[in-house]
This record gives structure tokens, sequence and C-alpha cells, in this order.
């Protein structure tokens, strides 16, 4: 498994700059909590689970299971 961020630049570079915007949190999120803050909690679940493949909600990271 390798989580890595997202090949197109220009959808990586948009979503970075929305963390910047929101101090971190996730961009695509009206609300502002915990489990909001990139890397999300949505995302870390779906990282334990070792069926999921593919991007977070925001699009920012890839998990594949490939090594």
């Amino acid at each position: 498994m390798k989580i890595i961020t997202n090949p197109d630049k220009e959808i990586a570079d948009s979503v970075k700059e929305g963390l910047k915007r929101t101090g971190g949190y996730c961009p695509c999120r009206m609300e502002r909590t915990k489990d909001t803050i990139c890397m999300c909690k949505e995302f870390k679940e779906q990282i334990n689970d070792p069926e999921f493949e593919g991007f977070c909600h925001c699009m920012l990271y890839y998990k594949t299971l490939e090594d």
C-alpha cells in the first residue's frame, strides 16, 4: 500500500491552496472540526480498509494497493 499526492498537478495545487485558505481543514467540507483537518478522518478510515483503493474526498491523496 502507498499513499501518493494526486499526480494531476493542477488539482493538487488547487486543493493545497484551499488548505492554506482554510487553515488546514478540508476545503471540500463546510464544517470545520478535528475530523475535517487534512488528512481527514474519513480518508484515514479508508486507508485502514484493506480493500479500499482510491482518492480521498478532496482528491489530494490517493491510496494504491500496490507497493
